[in-house]
């Protein structure tokens, strides 16, 4: 990192435009600059998750995942550059597996609720698939070439929310807030 970031108001963002990490200036609206923000504000609801009181297995993928995000986001800010691999997903999947097996099968759909901590793995479940969508519309722009692991990735990882926020009403005594369809 060295000096990289010792200046942090550059101004040269001043004219709507924001550097890529290979040197390219874009405009602040193009769609890579779209999903890597929504990267960034999935990092940060995952943030706002881990103040909470967690399981401790539960903090530690958080964190694990938020340093993954951060890999997406570096790879996606580097047209062509690959930094989210196979090893990433395996993670995903071992978690899922894990926590999934704690759980008594669906029958109804859930709202999303409950604790306070399950609500917020179901904002950051929702701010993933944002950003899946703006990944996926960046690889159908022609000229902007987007590895397959970041849109796997985030596909992966809004399931894995989904199956920590119902962890995490179990773990704080209460269970899935069912969704009401004969109101």
């Amino acid at each position: 990192m060295g000096n990289r970031l010792s200046k942090i108001a550059t101004r040269t963002g001043d004219d709507g435009t924001t550097g890529l990490g290979d040197g390219r200036r874009v405009s602040k609206d193009d769609a890579r600059i779209g999903a890597i923000g929504d990267v960034d504000e999935l990092n940060s609801c995952l943030g706002v998750l881990l103040c909470e009181p967690l399981p401790p297995d539960i903090r530690d993928a958080l964190t694990v995942i938020q340093n993954d995000l951060f890999d997406l986001g570096g790879e996606l800010s580097i047209p062509g550059h690959s930094m989210v691999s196979d090893a990433h997903l395996a993670r995903l999947d071992t978690w899922l597996a894990e926590y999934n097996a704690t759980l008594p099968p669906l029958k109804e759909f859930i709202l999303p609720g409950g604790s306070r901590a399950a609500a917020l793995a179901h904002v950051g479940r929702t701010v993933c698939r944002r950003a899946e969508r703006a990944i996926v519309a960046l690889g159908r722009v022609d000229s902007e070439a987007v590895n397959e692991a970041p849109r796997r990735y985030v596909n992966r990882l809004s399931d894995l929310l989904f199956v920590v926020a119902r962890v995490l009403n179990r773990a704080d005594g209460g269970g899935d807030v069912l969704w009401n369809h004969t109101r």
